[in-house]
């Protein structure tokens, strides 16, 4: 679809307003907002007018964190396949993780992941450099106009980037010059924990262990730790996939999101799950860090709405299921989420927890404030016209047969959801349509205004 575009009637919700109205797209950019009845369609003369009566239309969301496995990983999904089951969640955008293989620790390596996501990918995306024990001299060098932050692992995942050297840990605070974003669990208490559930119930355990040995306090002291850092040398810090009660009391809420140096994450896995569910679906929860108690659960929830969680993203993290499908300790770690992450956070708004208008600050306003994401996130003039058009009345219930992931398996699966996502709009184009997609359309690179505000937090 080219031309100028309306998209008329929707109810429009953004920056904590909701109201009747039309946005006119021109050559991918937003270029008009009418409030109210489109009376003035005739003023702009648009090549193609949407009918968006009766549906919601709120910018793209930006999800700060997916594992999209490649390079290396390809066989449970790449940039191509993720990036279009992205699409059909009215996911816009989307950073990307560096363990991959091989590990994205160089320059050479993240440019290469640039260039093959400028061929595949259908959503707009940039990628983090992965931090190690010894790659400071590549961190440096780092364009923070062009690369979305540092990953520091604190605590091993899947691909053990694992950084436990303290005079490495060090040199990344104080000499990073884009934002850190850190994985927090402490690798000795996990270690420890495991080695003390082996002796005691043997290697073949229910998945319900996961809660205790990737723990609550495992995730406290690497969290501390990391807050102690930023501190101490004035980093601007990301916590991702916050998963406790306990970590909220390290977050601040007095401070206006713009103005933070320390800010953090929640996870889609974590909001919707607890340890009630390992027993019903073991295997296809187990992620890391793992989920928890149903009282952290909702002690996240409610961050939400009391500012103490800053953004929320999927750390979407897909494995074939002969992967996950085995024995505890045998077991992949990661979940894919990206496909539905909007529709969660839509049926927890209808459940109570929060109001749309959260939703789209947490999912795509809270992203580009904190990564000063160029002209994305908002429904603004001169913006990029991401955006999204959700039926707000229609049912969808999770199939197999309706997943677009690589790996072919979701934990939603059963799940209704009493809403649906019906049109994306990236850079203007429809990428996405009712089940249909035009994948001659390609996401464009993220840019990042890293020196635009004057940050006090």
């Amino acid at each position: 679809m080219m031309g100028r575009i309306a998209v008329a009637g929707a109810t429009i919700i953004n920056e904590g307003n909701r109201f009747q109205g039309t946005v006119i797209i021109n050559r991918g950019i937003i270029e008009e907002i009418i409030t109210g009845a489109s009376t003035q369609l005739t003023r702009y003369n648009p090549e193609h007018t949407i009918d968006a009566r009766g549906l919601l239309l709120i910018p793209g969301v930006i999800d700060e964190h997916v594992h999209f496995r490649e390079p290396g990983l390809t066989s449970k999904g790449d940039i191509y396949s993720e990036s279009k089951a992205a699409a059909a969640g009215g996911v816009t955008s989307i950073m990307d993780m560096p363990n991959t293989i091989p590990q994205t620790t160089t320059l050479e390596l993240l440019d290469d992941k640039i260039s093959t996501a400028a061929e595949k990918s259908l959503v707009n995306y940039s990628f983090y450099m992965g931090a190690t024990n010894d790659n400071i001299e590549q961190l440096v060098k780092i364009d923070p106009l062009k690369v979305c932050g540092i990953k520091l692992f604190m605590g091993s995942s899947t691909g053990d980037m694992l950084v436990s050297n303290r005079e490495a840990l060090e040199k990344i605070f104080k000499l990073s010059p884009t934002i850190i974003v850190a994985h927090c669990e402490d690798e000795a208490s996990i270690r420890q924990n495991a080695e003390k559930v082996k002796q005691e119930k043997g290697e073949n355990i229910p998945f319900r262990f996961h809660s205790s040995i990737r723990s609550a306090e495992a995730c406290m002291i690497s969290s501390m730790l990391a807050v102690e850092l930023a501190k101490k040398h004035g980093s601007r810090l990301h916590i991702l996939h916050l998963s406790t009660a306990r970590e909220l009391s390290l977050m601040n809420n007095s401070i206006p999101l713009a103005d933070k140096k320390i800010t953090s994450e929640a996870c889609i896995p974590h909001l919707w799950f607890s340890e009630r569910d390992y027993d019903r679906l073991g295997w296809r929860i187990k992620c890391n860090p793992s989920i928890k108690l149903e009282s952290d659960r909702q002690a996240l929830l409610e961050g939400i709405s009391s500012g103490l969680v800053d953004a929320v993203a999927t750390d979407h993290a897909p494995h074939l299921a002969f992967e996950k499908d085995s024995t505890y300790f045998k077991s992949a770690s990661g979940m894919p989420m990206v496909q539905h992450s909007l529709q969660v956070m839509l049926e927890l708004s209808k459940k109570g927890y929060f109001s749309v208008e959260k939703v789209v600050e947490k999912m795509c306003h809270a992203p580009a404030t904190i990564f000063r994401i160029d002209r994305r996130g908002y429904i603004r003039k001169g913006y990029h016209a991401d955006l999204v058009l959700i039926n707000p009345t229609s049912t969808e219930t999770v199939t197999t047969q309706s997943l677009h992931y690589r790996c072919g398996w979701s934990p939603l699966e059963g799940e209704i959801f009493h809403n649906s996502i019906e049109t994306t709009f990236i850079n203007g184009h429809i990428v996405y349509h009712k089940g249909k997609f035009d994948e001659t359309i390609k996401g464009e690179a993220l840019s990042f205004n890293q020196n635009q505000l004057a940050y006090q937090g």
